[in-house]
């Protein structure tokens, strides 16, 4: 007998997410009053279901915050928001690793992609900005969804690429970093976001494997999740 599926938090944030952008979708394209108040209605649940999920989450907020949102035709699509990452090795073979000041959590530079940047221009910015060292992009290696890996609470694609030191001097940004430094992959510091998924690929990089992109597999139905 298969066992039930136990509904986590994460389940539930993913949920609210798809909701959301499905209902706020629909507004942005609809003309029938019909359809505004049923999309208005998925929109209210999806608000309940992200309250469930995000303790400091509150309902009725979250409907007006993405009631706010919406906008028409094409502006009114909801699709994830883009960050830019960046996997730094030294001579030592360990990686480039930041913690988090507002969570504590150890991850590999990464921030929003800014408007009139290309993506690996945002690579060698973010690197610069939240660690002081100067980096070149050599390619690309993974495609993250960082909702389904829990990197994020809001729909979020993580573009990864490999960089090599050119030099700079180890300093973390003051508002965003507690900590930044190099780790060898037996001395990694902890807690570290979503390990189990791109230490592999990072190292490999550094060691100077090449690999195909790294990309989350489709699931059946997208919605439901790895389980």
């Amino acid at each position: 007998m298969t066992e039930p599926h136990v509904v986590s938090a994460a389940d539930l944030l993913r949920w609210a997410e798809t909701l959301s952008g499905v209902a706020r979708t629909g507004l942005g394209f609809t003309q029938s009053l019909y359809e505004r108040e049923r999309f208005e209605e998925v929109l209210k649940v999806a608000a309940d279901i992200r309250a469930a999920a995000v303790e400091e989450a509150e309902a009725d907020a979250l409907f007006d915050e993405w009631i706010d949102t919406v906008g028409e035709g094409v502006a009114g699509y909801v699709t994830p928001k883009v960050a830019v990452a960046a996997v730094v090795g030294n001579e030592a073979g360990e990686i480039l690793l930041t913690q988090r000041a507002d969570s504590g959590v150890w991850l590999y530079p990464v921030g929003w992609a800014d408007v009139g940047y290309s993506p690996s221009e945002i690579a060698v910015k973010e690197v610069f900005e939240e660690t002081g060292i100067e980096v070149e992009p050599k390619r690309l290696i993974a495609v993250f969804d960082g909702l389904r890996l829990g990197f994020a609470r809001v729909p979020m694609y993580s573009l990864v690429f490999h960089c090599t030191m050119l030099g700079g001097d180890l300093t973390g940004h003051p508002l965003e970093t507690a900590a930044v430094g190099f780790f060898g992959r037996d001395t990694l510091p902890w807690p570290l976001a979503g390990a189990d998924r791109w230490v592999d690929l990072a190292f490999a990089a550094i060691n100077g494997e090449e690999r195909p992109v790294e990309f989350d597999l489709p699931r059946t139905p997208p919605w439901r999740g790895d389980h």
